[in-house]
């Protein structure tokens, strides 16, 4: 069978468990291929189809998340390595960046990056691509996480720059000019995609009854650690909107949103109140 065959074959069961069938096949092959999907598009369409590649479409068909199944997800400008134990970096969250890039606009960037909660590593790799000058600090709570996050680290060569640690919403101490924070904020009672549920790490995605309890955390021991001129991007989700920014600005902080491609909020923009 051809590569071109395989393909169109698995469309359809992948039609059952994903709204990106041929995307996710063709992801899917050309890690079997340990190639690129340009490369397998443009020119590996008519070779044989790798004998691996159907034990890689069973685990998607078993909902598997794709990043998981490659070991890769790009973010921003940065290629990550993802496994079970972080949270899959979504298109979504490069709100933050965005945003971050509003409020630097006409200046030389932040020079101090912190992110709570960092995960894989996505949002401060990416916000140190950005800017070249800055380094930055990651804090996880979690073992796996700090150890992927390394790995990341090391693999885009920024051990300069960039520093790895365990720790909470607390921080390492010392202000910074720029915060990314992508707090878990599912309530614990919402219902979601099997291959998040099923995959995802729990402890990055659910957050009490209402989903608020880790922006209860953050809000009180954020201001030490925001530099003046600074700002704070977090990430929210569908009904932070009107539930989150009352939590900061009980704090001190002026807050406002910044919404996603889909017109969705997606980002509290926290500043220091003049």
């Amino acid at each position: 069978m051809t590569i071109r065959v395989a393909l169109r074959e698995a469309i359809a069961p992948l039609s059952a468990v994903s709204d990106t069938p041929r995307l996710d096949a063709e992801l899917i092959m050309a890690h079997a291929l340990e190639t690129s999907r340009d490369a397998l598009l443009l020119r590996r369409l008519d070779d044989p189809a790798p004998a691996g590649f159907a034990g890689l479409l069973a685990r998607r068909l078993a909902h598997e998340p794709v990043a998981y199944i490659t070991g890769r997800r790009d973010f921003w400008t940065v290629s990550l390595h993802v496994a079970p134990g972080v949270l899959v970096p979504r298109a979504d969250s490069e709100t933050l960046i965005e945003a971050a890039v509003e409020h630097f606009a006409g200046t030389a960037g932040p020079a101090s990056v912190l992110d709570l909660g960092t995960g894989s590593g996505a949002l401060l790799l990416a916000a140190l691509d950005q800017w070249p000058a800055a380094r930055g600090i990651g804090i996880d709570a979690s073992p796996d996480a700090v150890r992927i996050a390394q790995g990341n680290v090391r693999r885009l060569d920024m051990a300069g720059r960039a520093t790895i640690l365990r720790g909470d919403w607390a921080g390492p101490g010392g202000s910074h000019d720029l915060i990314l924070c992508n707090p878990p904020y599912i309530g614990d009672a919402e219902a979601l995609p099997r291959e998040v549920a099923g995959w995802e790490p729990a402890s990055a995605l659910f957050a009490g009854a209402d989903g608020l309890d880790d922006y209860r955390a953050i809000a009180p021991v954020l201001r030490p650690q925001l530099a003046p001129g600074g700002v704070a991007c977090i990430e929210i989700g569908a009904a932070g909107g009107d539930t989150v920014p009352p939590l900061f600005e009980r704090e001190g902080f002026a807050v406002r949103l910044r919404h996603d491609l889909a017109g969705r909020p997606r980002c509290a923009v926290v500043t220091l109140r003049p």
